[in-house]
């Protein structure tokens, strides 16, 4: 027996090295965990790990003495500003303040000298969520493994999602005048509060129901929902219908005909496209206008309602996990509390549906064109 084989015993060695040890354990003999045993009880077959086999035990051995060695963290202090603006998308003080913001939900009540900081989960986060790589290439690029970091994801995006009410808000009642005033500059179309459309964020489905995530271009996707305001910020999102699902049913079964319901007696409306119904609250573009009033009327409306389109582009640019060329979400869409629904929740929160207000399908649009436009 070597020399280096000779120095273990059967104290020495930890818990999780040991399997059942025959009656030569004084002469070092370990049997791993697995054994099979006849019935008979008459003959026992043991696999042992004797010296016939010295460089498997010097390898355990030297993987016992050695301690384990961690990667070095990311930090958030060291990193130049350009740095964090193509990596993270942010400047240092928003990832900073967000940190602040979901410390609580992050730090975890064990405390365990090898357990990853607030910071470094958030920023982690933000890399995937920025870059739309593989759990594998931010794992390593942020110090810890990819099964840590699959959980700092859900931990993360679990998080975000207890704030989104605070960011994602739809115009109140005493910021109509500011938000239409904004609009009006874009188009010249009055009472404007938002414009509304739906995009389409790839996905590789769920085998059982793969067909229903098949949208009219031909791949799985979401289709998400979203309104915005006239300097791009998003006032509501709804991420909870799949591909194949046509904008006007989304729309339909959003909150927003509640809460259009409820503004009404201010007369004011949202911006859609044709594929939209023309509702007593949305104005959407005449098919085949026949006077000039129309065409102009068709020309504002158009651009006006271009601020939806640059703000999909904007956020796909910034966060390529949403876009095609980042590559898909490869997460069930409808897992509970898993990080597919969070990552397109976190970037695009989802909006729960409230009970539809009734409401009469009204054609505003001529009336507006013969008001305005004449």
């Amino acid at each position: 027996m070597s020399p280096a084989v000779r120095i273990i015993t059967a104290g020495a060695l930890p818990h999780w090295l040991l399997g059942p040890i025959g009656s030569d354990v004084n002469q070092c003999s370990i049997a791993p965990r697995s054994m099979t045993a006849y019935r008979d009880g008459v003959q026992r077959q043991r696999r042992y790990l004797t010296p016939h086999c010295p460089t498997l035990e010097l390898g355990l051995l030297r993987r016992w003495q050695n301690p384990p060695v961690y990667r070095p963290l990311v930090d958030l202090l060291t990193m130049e500003k350009r740095h964090l603006i193509i990596t993270y998308r942010f400047d240092r003080a928003t990832i900073q303040e967000l940190c602040t913001q979901l410390e609580p939900d992050l730090i975890s009540p064990i405390r365990h000298p090898t357990g990853i900081p607030p910071d470094v989960q958030v920023i982690s986060v933000l890399h995937f969520l920025a870059g739309g790589s593989f759990q594998t290439t931010v794992a390593m690029a942020s110090g810890m493994s990819q099964p840590m970091f699959s959980n700092v994801l859900s931990r993360v995006l679990s998080a975000l999602l207890k704030h989104v009410r605070s960011y994602i808000v739809f115009p109140q009642v005493e910021d109509l005048t500011t938000v239409k005033g904004d609009f009006y500059a874009l188009g010249h179309i009055p009472n404007i509060i938002g414009a509304i459309d739906g995009t389409h964020v790839a996905l590789v489905p769920p085998h059982r129901s793969e067909q229903v995530y098949r949208n009219r271009k031909s791949y799985h996707s979401m289709n998400v929902q979203m309104v915005c305001l006239a300097d791009q910020y998003i006032s509501q999102v709804n991420a909870m219908f799949p591909g194949s699902v046509h904008d006007a049913y989304i729309l339909r079964n959003s909150s927003i005909p509640y809460v259009m319901g409820q503004l009404q007696r201010h007369r004011v409306w949202l911006l859609g496209d044709s594929g939209h119904p023309n509702l007593s609250w949305l104005l959407t573009p005449v098919r085949n206008p026949r006077t000039r009033a129309e065409e102009r009327y068709n020309d504002d409306h158009r651009r006006t309602r271009r601020v939806i389109e640059r703000t999909f582009g904007l956020l796909k640019a910034r966060f390529r996990c949403l876009h095609m060329t980042g590559g898909f979400l490869f997460y069930s869409p409808r897992k509970e509390d898993g990080p597919d629904e969070g990552i397109v929740a976190a970037v695009e929160p989802v909006d729960s549906a409230e009970d539809e207000a009734e409401e009469e399908d009204i054609d505003n649009r001529e009336s507006v064109i013969q008001q305005y436009f004449q």
